[in-house]
C-alpha cells in the first residue's frame, strides 16, 4: 500500500500520515524534512535564503546527512523559511525525487509506505493507491504553528508567524516546478474545524470506501 498526503504548511498532514503509517504497518517518510535538513544545512554553512544558489543546493544533497531530517532543530521558523525558498528550486525538487521513490517502492519496514509533503501525489507518486490533500484557513494554521513553537519555548508573535505562511504558502502553490497543487483523485479534508481524531477517522474510512 502506498498513501501521499499533501497539502499546506500546518494543515495537520504529518500528523496524519504518522497515524496512519502506524495504523496501516507502513513506512512513514516525512519529505518537508528533507528540504529543511538541506535548509539547516545551508544555514549552518553560513547561505541565506536571499543568497541561496540553486546549483550550490542542488549540489549540497549528494552530501546531505539525512540524520539532520531527525534533528529538533530543523523545526525552527528561520529553517522552515529556508527549506520553502529552496523547495522552489528545479534542480534541488530532482535530486530528491529519486530518493523519495526509493522509499516509497521499497520501504525500510512494513507493509508499504506513506509519505507527505507538497508534491507527492501530483509528481513523485502520481500512481499512489491512496492520495489526501489537506488543508485549512490560513489564519487557523498560523495559530497552530505559533502555539506549536511557543510551547517549544520560541518568542514568536502570531502576524509574524500568518506573515511568514502566506510567503511560503504563495511560494508553494506559484512555484513553477511542482507546485502545491490538488490532484482530480485527491480526497481533500478540510481541517479548519475537525480535530486530529476526526482527520484520522474521515482517512481510514476514505480508504476503507475506496478498497471496497
Amino acid at each position: 500500500m502506498i498513501i501521499a498526503v499533501d497539502g499546506s504548511a500546518a494543515s495537520g498532514k504529518g500528523t496524519l500520515a504518522k497515524r496512519l503509517a502506524l495504523h496501516f504497518d507502513l513506512a512513514h517518510l516525512d519529505t518537508g524534512s528533507l528540504y529543511r535538513a538541506l535548509g539547516l544545512h545551508l544555514l549552518k554553512s553560513g547561505v541565506t535564503p536571499e543568497k541561496t544558489e540553486e546549483n550550490l543546493a542542488a549540489a549540497a544533497v549528494e552530501s546531505l546527512d539525512l540524520g539532520l531530517a531527525n534533528s529538533p532543530e530543523i523545526r525552527t521558523d528561520a529553517v522552515a523559511s529556508m527549506a520553502s525558498v529552496i523547495a522552489t528550486m528545479p534542480a534541488v525538487r530532482s535530486a530528491f525525487t529519486a530518493l523519495q521513490r526509493d522509499f516509497a517502492t521499497k520501504p525500510p519496514h512494513g507493509n508499504g509506505a506513506v509519505l507527505d509533503g507538497r508534491d507527492i501525489g501530483s509528481v513523485i507518486l502520481p500512481d499512489a493507491d491512496f492520495k489526501f490533500f489537506i488543508d485549512a484557513d490560513m489564519e487557523v494554521r498560523a495559530d497552530r504553528r505559533t502555539r506549536e513553537l511557543q510551547a517549544k519555548g520560541q518568542s514568536v508573535m502570531f502576524r509574524d508567524v500568518l506573515e511568514d505562511m502566506r510567503d511560503r504558502d504563495r511560494r508553494d502553490r506559484e512555484r513553477a516546478k511542482a507546485p502545491l497543487r490538488v490532484t482530480d483523485d485527491a480526497f481533500v479534508i478540510d481541517t479548519s474545524m475537525m480535530d486530529a481524531d476526526r482527520v484520522f477517522t474521515l482517512a481510514v474510512d476514505q480508504i476503507a470506501k475506496s478498497s471496497e
